[in-house]
């Protein structure tokens, strides 16, 4: 079920490039740029805290000049998984930060006391999540980049806005 899942995912994803395509062709960004837009877009929809991938796309995009309706197009389409990833990006912050052992007991202990305990520990989880989510992202994009840049240039309007850099 869910490979169906993520192949429909992925489907989405790719009629979503196609119908955008010639908006993003239109401000002659080359194969290499949009990829990296894209893998940026879908990394940081993957951030296991809601609510900031969508604004941090827009910063990022400002900011580095890349093609904002693209980032927040591959952002969107990443938000489903956000909220799959969100508990193995605890779990793994909690395993990188030997924490997640015991965490009943002191989640217990914790609502014992002090009303703001249940808080500081939420705001621990969402660190680990964080870094957690950092050490898989960079290689993610990275690795991202490079394959759409491979995919993008069999596009031609995008191969010719490549020989244009």
């Amino acid at each position: 079920m869910d490979k169906v899942r993520e192949m429909a995912m992925t489907n989405r994803f790719l009629e979503a490039v196609k119908r955008n395509a010639g908006l993003w062709l239109s401000q002659d960004i080359s194969p290499r740029r949009l990829a990296l837009t894209l893998a940026l877009g879908l990394a940081i929809g993957c951030i296991p805290v809601v609510g900031i991938p969508t604004a941090l796309c827009a910063v990022l995009a400002i900011a580095l000049r890349l093609n904002l309706p693209a980032i927040q197009a591959a952002n969107y389409v990443a938000m489903p998984l956000q909220l799959v990833l969100i508990v193995p990006f605890v779990r793994l912050g909690g395993w990188l930060f030997a924490s997640g052992h015991n965490q009943t007991h002191r989640a217990s202990a914790l609502l014992d006391a002090s009303p703001f305990a249940p808080l500081a520990q939420l705001g621990g989880m969402a660190g680990h999540a964080m870094l957690a989510w950092l050490l898989i992202a960079v290689p993610a994009v990275v690795l991202l980049t490079a394959t759409l840049t491979l995919l993008l240039r069999r596009v031609p309007a995008l191969a010719a806005a490549e020989a244009g850099d």
